[in-house]
């Protein structure tokens, strides 16, 4: 028997078919039927072009190439058998993961009552019938065959990467890890307003100690300490425990609800020694929420083993610092250290954080994050991750990230972060990305800025700039910039059709790898001082080189081809004369 679950996704998908949207399945391989001619048509609004041949050429490109435009082509079928184009034999149902991801895409569109009721008869043959439903073209949907025409518009599916012609980056492996409030935890849907529950010891206003002693609590949204009302609270050698969960998961990474220890509204917390343990979900294990509130903790053990709930974490403008603390985290989404919307300030001194929960990074910044002298690993994602135009700031740390890749910068458009200009800076200290690669940036303007850092990732990719499953599609593209200080990198350089690089080493700095060896770049720039050195290991396309330094008449000193050809743009660079350059070791700079 189905599920439940099964026959409310079914339904879904039967919803969306009647209306004419094959949002519960995907195509699924090329089928041409012999000797049969298709004619299509591409255009981009200011140009057409129309192509006739066999279905597997309208599969191959150029049928998501640009126009001068840059926008993307929107493909119609015009031949006589164009309905045998999608035969019901190569279609297959996406699986709930993927149903799940367009649903939510275009859930607005939908009557609610046209939802319920086909969910209510999710159990049988057919349904009645459902009012027509008028999609945009964000939802992203693909529009089942008709005997007259079919469009298909390219779009990422949830999860992978942009998925355009010529595309240099590969899907992200595993799911995109959601911001720190989690949607879909217990209760979800976050309050708009400020929300806090119990503690089983509350300190409203004025100052007290407590020292040598055991605090427990068990209800539900029931902290263990509760610090308010401009509260100043000290605990020393306290053993603070909580067994219940929270009702929601967003009130939680928004306010701290259910928190083990909390200070809020304006409050201040002082902790040294002692324990931190929350079990439920929802239940973050430090927590400080809104201007004014902060709590001090040193040298005390903190463990969170429910899904959604943090290790330390800040929202609201609430800010922390810990000093030689132990954190670990067990469920999934459940980052060590992490601020939430509002954003909030949390300095690291020392201490070992880890993380074992799918989509539980080490680091996961709304705000500023910053940690010296400490040790990250997280075995089920990223080491860290920053959402927005916010920042993490790493000295002398070591930073493991086992799932997915070492270091994100997005912004997934949840509303938990503003702005698009993350930046992650790194000094001294060590990095390593052992799954993926070392850095990915996507729908977002990142600066990364290392120097001294130790970099490992077996993947061989340090960085890829690409469309990814958050933004608009054909405008969620990754914008960085790299500044490497004395700093040695290897590995390849990817970048996507709608997204740029722009590379820039300095201070004896090295880079081994490729360079958009696929080409598809936007815009990707290499600048290099005359102590900094690239050694090519595939042929590569740079948009822009700056290396004024490095040019001596028809060779580069501090480029070592290694036999492979690097292409550059002329009419970008007409300082290099649209010449052809020999690089150090064989291999060309070669004008395209």
């Amino acid at each position: 028997m189905p599920t439940g679950s099964q026959r409310f996704w079914a339904a879904v998908q039967r919803l969306f078919e009647t209306q004419g949207i094959a949002i519960g399945r995907r195509w699924s391989g090329d089928k041409d039927s012999p000797g049969t001619v298709y004619t299509w048509s591409s255009s981009d609004g200011k140009s057409a072009k129309t192509h006739t041949g066999r279905y597997a050429d309208y599969q191959k490109p150029p049928r998501f190439d640009r126009h001068s435009g840059g926008s993307p082509l929107v493909l119609t079928e015009l031949g006589p058998t164009q309905a045998s184009l999608v035969p019901s034999s190569d279609w297959k149902p996406m699986s709930n993961l993927e149903l799940r991801s367009k649903f939510r895409r275009s859930l607005l569109a939908i009557p609610v009552t046209a939802l319920v009721l086909s969910a209510c008869g999710a159990s049988g043959a057919t349904n009645a019938a459902i009012p027509k439903i008028s999609m945009s073209r964000e939802a992203t949907a693909t529009t089942v065959a008709k005997p007259s025409s079919t469009t298909r518009v390219a779009t990422a599916p949830s999860g992978s990467s942009h998925a355009a012609k010529g595309s240099a980056s590969t899907p992200p492996s595993g799911s995109p890890p959601p911001p720190p409030g989690g949607g879909s935890g217990p209760g979800g849907n976050g309050s708009s307003k400020v929300v806090t529950g119990t503690g089983a010891f509350t300190l409203a206003g004025g100052q007290a100690s407590k020292s040598d002693q055991a605090i427990m609590a068990a209800s539900t949204n029931e902290s263990g300490v509760l610090a308010k009302d401009s509260a100043k609270l000290t605990l020393t050698d306290v053993n603070v425990s909580t067994t219940g969960s929270s009702s929601s998961s967003d009130n939680s990474s928004f306010y701290g609800l259910d928190a083990g220890v909390l200070a809020f509204t304006g409050s201040a917390i002082n902790e040294s020694g002692g324990l931190v343990t929350t079990t439920g979900d929802g239940a973050n294990a430090v927590f400080a929420y809104g201007s004014g509130s902060s709590i001090t903790i040193s040298d005390t053990k903190i463990k969170a083993s429910g899904q959604y709930a943090h290790g330390i974490m800040a929202s609201g403008g609430g800010s922390i610092k810990a000093i030689n603390v132990t954190v670990s985290t067990a469920g999934a989404s459940s980052a060590a250290v992490a601020t939430d919307r509002g954003g909030g300030a949390i300095t690291v001194i020392g201490g070992t954080f880890k993380t074992s929960g799918h989509n539980s990074p080490g680091l996961y910044s709304t705000g500023t994050l910053k940690a010296t002298g400490a040790t990250f690993d997280a075995t089920g994602a990223e080491a860290a991750v920053v959402e927005g135009s916010n920042s993490v700031i790493v000295t002398s740390s070591h930073l493991t990230g086992h799932v997915n890749r070492g270091v994100m910068l997005y912004q997934s458009m949840s509303g938990d972060a503003q702005g698009e200009k993350g930046t992650f800076t790194e000094t001294g200290g060590s990095l390593t990305a052992l799954d993926g690669p070392l850095f990915f940036v996507t729908n977002t303007t990142a600066a990364i800025n290392l120097t001294g850092v130790k970099l490992s990732d077996p993947s061989g990719t340090l960085l890829d700039a690409a469309a990814s499953s958050w933004g608009t599609s054909e405008a969620n593209g990754g914008n960085v910039t790299v500044n490497a200080t004395r700093q040695s990198m290897t590995g390849a350089v990817d970048v996507d059709d709608i997204s740029t690089a722009v590379l820039n080493l300095k201070d004896g700095s090295s880079l081994s790898g490729a360079i958009n060896a696929a080409g598809t770049g936007k815009s990707v720039t290499l600048s290099l001082d005359k102590s900094s050195k690239w050694t090519v290991m595939g042929n590569s396309h740079l948009t822009v080189l700056r290396d004024s330094a490095g040019v001596s008449g028809s060779k580069v000193t501090n480029i070592v081809g290694d036999g492979h050809i690097v292409y550059y743009d002329a009419n970008s660079n007409p300082w290099l004369g649209g010449r052809t350059y020999t690089l150090q070791g064989g291999g060309t700079l070669t004008p395209v």
